[in-house]
């Protein structure tokens, strides 16, 4: 069943302040709530890049090729710190400037579209020469994630599967296997380190995007593969705890101290420095390996199988194009999204970010075959052998209660100030709690 189109989020919500001000805004000027127009399909636009910095280089290499096919068309080029791209999107929303097109992944698309900022996509897809090659799951990833039923919010781009990462190097040296299953991946953790010459097994993730990768490690060692049991997440399940409490003790034992504040760019690059044998990171990070370490010393694998021999992950964000309701210029606007989605700038894009293609024709292209990391990612994905536990993404607050509202949690648990079992308890209450009163609005 779909959210009433008027409706602008919870009453109750626990976004940020900016956020319950757009729920409060009027619709005029530019803010989120705006219905814009069409436009001339000429024109300037504005692109918000969702990680700016890292995909700054293909980014304009795309731009530079639409422009040159639409010379009536200038695309303003933003990019925006991955990190930074949900409260900016939420000051846009509450005091205006939001962009024509944005990069919007789905871990915090309902937040977006609970503030009436995105328009739908669905009519002009089906006109669209996107129509049929765009690949199936990734489209359901986006519809589920809007929240809205059948209503599409973004154009997928990409699905960045997690991967291990791992020093076949040092695992060569040490006379390990690759870490296939989780009892070799926390043998190879306890082999690999050797503090006092600064070498260790592994690196977690203690800071900003701790919580999904936590999440991915204690429902793939217990194999539960459902987030909700009826009403009631089992993200607290006592077999859960228990996997936390085994994933949490590798801090400070086969990992750095630093390793409580880092997010992803200090855990990557910590990592290519040579003296950690594993890193639990997605796909985008291959690139950096590369140049860091050298095709020779690394390799990436999909996540560890349990006791039984399934592999259970959690679902990885898909990335988007979302179409702004306040845009001005919504046919040239739908123009760069078509483009930027189209077999070879999809197929480009994803090259260099070591991604998933979500167009089928690229996803097709020899380069995914020549990329080991993606190619197993690929496959492991579509033959049978992978369990998704999907998060609940839908929900308008998942974003909050699984970032801001947790982190500071997760590195207390590292810590030793609070317990595995004090953690996903605290955790589940809140989701359970959003589950709930997202049900009553007429929703599940």
């Amino acid at each position: 069943m779909n959210i009433s189109k008027t409706l602008r989020g919870r009453a109750a919500t626990a976004v940020s302040l900016t956020a319950v001000l757009a729920l409060a805004a009027t619709g005029c000027g530019d803010d989120g709530s705006s219905s814009g127009t069409e436009g001339s399909g000429k024109g300037e636009i504005t692109f918000w890049d969702n990680n700016g910095g890292p995909r700054t280089a293909i980014w304009t290499e795309i731009i530079k090729d639409f422009e040159k096919a639409n010379p009536d068309i200038e695309v303003k080029y933003v990019p925006i710190p991955i990190a930074d791209v949900q409260s900016k999107y939420d000051t846009a929303i509450a005091g205006g400037g939001l962009p024509d097109v944005g990069g919007v992944g789905t871990a915090y698309l309902a937040n977006i579209v609970s503030q009436e900022a995105l328009e739908p996509v669905n009519d002009r897809l089906e006109k669209s020469e996107l129509k049929g090659k765009l690949v199936e799951g990734m489209v359901e990833s986006v519809r589920d994630a809007g929240g809205r039923g059948d209503d599409m919010y973004s154009v997928p781009t990409s699905a960045n599967n997690g991967a291990l990462w791992y020093r076949t190097d040092l695992f060569e040296q040490a006379g390990l296997e690759a870490p296939t299953t989780w009892d070799a991946f926390y043998e190879a953790a306890e082999k690999l380190t050797d503090a006092k010459k600064n070498k260790f097994g592994y690196t977690i993730r203690g800071g900003a995007g701790s919580i999904a990768q936590a999440l991915d490690a204690i429902y793939g060692q217990t194999g539960i593969t459902d987030f909700w049991d009826g009403e009631k997440t089992t993200l607290n399940d006592p077999k859960n705890v228990a996997a936390l409490e085994k994933y949490a003790a590798l801090y400070k034992k086969t990992t750095p101290a630093a390793d409580v504040n880092n997010d992803f760019t200090k855990m990557v690059a910590q990592w290519d420095t040579g003296t950690i044998g594993m890193l639990s990171h997605n796909l985008g990070s291959y690139q950096d390996h590369l140049k860091a370490l050298g095709e020779e010393k690394f390799a990436g694998i999909p996540a560890p199988t349990g006791d039984t021999g399934k592999r259970v992950q959690v679902s990885n964000p898909v990335d988007g194009l979302g179409l702004f309701r306040s845009s001005k210029n919504k046919n040239a606007a739908w123009k760069f999204i078509e483009f930027a989605a189209s077999h070879e700038s999809n197929s480009k894009w994803n090259k260099s970010a070591g991604a998933i293609p979500a167009n089928t024709e690229a996803a097709q292209d020899p380069w995914i075959s020549e990329t080991e990391p993606t190619a197993l990612a690929a496959k492991a994905l579509t033959d049978g052998s992978t369990t998704i536990v999907n998060l609940p993404y839908y929900l308008p607050d998942w974003n909050n209660i699984s970032k801001a509202d947790n982190e500071p949690e997760f590195q207390k648990l590292l810590l030793g100030k609070t317990t595995a079992k004090a953690f996903l308890d605290k955790m589940a209450e809140e989701l359970n709690t959003a589950q709930k009163e997202w049900k009553e609005l007429g929703n599940g």
